[in-house]
């Protein structure tokens, strides 16, 4: 019997161990997969907390549904029929500007304005600043870009100005990043494409937008990576169901329903089980454990941060793992609190506001949760979220609980008014947790993939290396068991 091992338990490990042994299963093959995982739960960044009829996500609090691959786990798991939209009704953001809350404009499409009075009317930009970034329909394409930062492009095309007061904010809210070191490449090269192809960014979202619409077969751009993390268009015509989803009771039912499923088939569940290092054993691999015992296996999905990947095969290949080692992370924190609604100076009108970093604030946004879902929330509850991280600002991120809750206090205080203790908080500090894809991210992409052909039968998936959301997980969880599923078929084939 084949053996492969899954280090990392979060929703890409449990993810590729599903499609393996679901390819076993439909094959009617004997595979002996095992999950190994050094946490003492499952599902990594994904934690939902259900407490007091509140449901509290310390990671990831939906997943976004024009991309595919969660939505198709959900619909396989039997989950499609728990899964609820964001709320209809409240739909405002806010932007924090100068200290005051603005409303984010309407007509945003993939960051980039496409209704042009929203724009005229809004108070986040003068006059100036908004007859900058009409000049988009004049300026030309660069043809021949390098490796472009986010942040250079979009104030070449748009303005600086719109690049601070708009792009970064919603930028930093996906990627926690800075917009000037990441690679437009790597994390929105449908920009990049809308300016060759259209000639301008308005010029270009305003073609994808009205190939969303109704009548239109396809709402996405033609030869766009759909793994990257460059948002598509959303193609679905059904307006019934929100762009972003989750299950009722939190993501964590993708994970206990993933864990239920594997355990039903035999895979075999190891918390608390750590690697150490990877080494040769004959024609497969030989998994050192913290415990100071071994595993062998015929081959491995390393399913953990490409920093924690690039230390355990350090011994196979030193280039492969000192590029791994070198992908910059960002270390993050959710601090989630719970009022009376009586107690609020102001309703939560809204899903809530994000911070631009020349603000100067500890934290970058913050989610009302109860008015985005609801459901989350006991009625005469409200559940806020405030988040603390990006680069260059990993310094003030303390370290225990208390302060991080006082940082929370201090940003609802100064926006919103509210001065009242919290009936409940729960804070998540996540260490190294967000890749950044800075500049050179798919060059390095493409050195890491020419080496690894090198390492036949090991396979590396995660949000590291194509995209960061729950779904680009998923979908880089089914590439890497596809890879392994087709390696060992060969090696069968070569044995016959």
């Amino acid at each position: 019997m084949k053996s492969v091992m899954i280090i990392g338990g979060g929703i890409t490990g449990l993810s590729a161990a599903y499609f393996l042994q679901k390819q076993a299963d439909q094959s009617g093959v004997s595979l002996d997969i095992a999950i190994l995982e050094q946490a003492d739960y499952w599902g990594g960044k994904i934690r939902t907390d259900r407490v007091e009829g509140f449901v509290i996500e310390g990671g990831p609090d939906t997943f976004i549904a024009t991309k595919p691959w969660a939505m198709e786990l959900c619909r396989d798991l039997g989950l499609e029929s728990r899964l609820f939209g964001t709320n209809p009704h409240q739909k405002n953001t806010y932007v924090l500007h100068q200290g005051k809350l603005k409303p984010l404009p309407d007509g945003l499409t993939m960051m980039i304005p496409t209704r042009f009075m929203p724009m005229l009317r809004t108070e986040l930009l003068s006059w100036p600043e908004k007859l900058r970034m009409g000049m988009d329909f004049f300026i030309p394409a660069r043809e021949d870009a390098p490796d472009e930062s986010l942040g250079a492009f979009v104030s070449r095309r748009l303005g600086r100005a719109a690049y601070e007061k708009l792009i970064e904010p919603l930028m930093s809210g996906i990627y926690a990043g800075d917009g000037d070191q990441l690679s437009l490449k790597a994390t929105f090269p449908i920009l990049h494409e809308l300016e060759l192809q259209y000639g301008g960014l308005v010029k270009g979202a305003l073609a994808m937008r009205k190939k969303s619409r109704p009548g239109h077969q396809n709402g996405r751009m033609a030869g766009t990576p759909s793994s990257q993390a460059g948002m598509a268009v959303p193609s679905r015509t059904d307006t019934s169901r929100s762009v972003f989803l989750t299950p009722k009771t939190g993501l964590a039912e993708i994970v206990e329903q993933l864990v239920a499923r594997l355990n039903a088939s035999g895979v075999d569940l190891r918390l608390k089980t750590r690697v150490t290092s990877i080494r040769k054993a004959g024609n497969g691999y030989r998994l050192e454990l913290a415990e100071k015992k071994h595993i062998d296996a015929d081959a491995i999905v390393l399913a953990s941060p490409a920093f924690a990947s690039g230390n355990l095969i350090a011994n196979l290949d030193s280039e492969l793992a000192g590029l791994l080692q070198e992908t910059p992370y960002v270390t993050t924190a959710t601090i989630s609190l719970a009022y009376r609604q009586a107690d609020l100076p102001r309703s939560l009108d809204g899903y809530g506001y994000v911070i631009p970093r020349r603000e100067g604030r500890q934290a970058l946004a913050c989610t009302w949760t109860s008015t985005k879902f609801p459901h989350r929330a006991p009625e005469s509850m409200a559940l806020l979220r405030v988040f603390v991280g990006r680069a260059g600002q990993e310094e003030q991120i303390p370290s225990e609980e208390p302060e991080l809750v006082q940082i929370a206090r201090n940003e609802l205080k100064l926006t919103l008014g509210i001065t009242a203790q919290p009936v409940l908080t729960r804070t998540y500090i996540w260490e190294r947790a967000m890749p950044q894809y800075n500049l050179g991210h798919p060059h390095r992409l493409r050195i890491i993939e020419e080496l690894l052909s090198q390492l036949p039968g090991i396979t590396l998936a995660g949000n590291g290396y194509g995209g960061i959301g729950i779904p680009d997980c998923i979908h880089s969880a089914e590439t890497a068991a596809g890879q392994v599923w087709a390696y060992l078929n060969q090696q069968s084939e070569s044995i016959a």
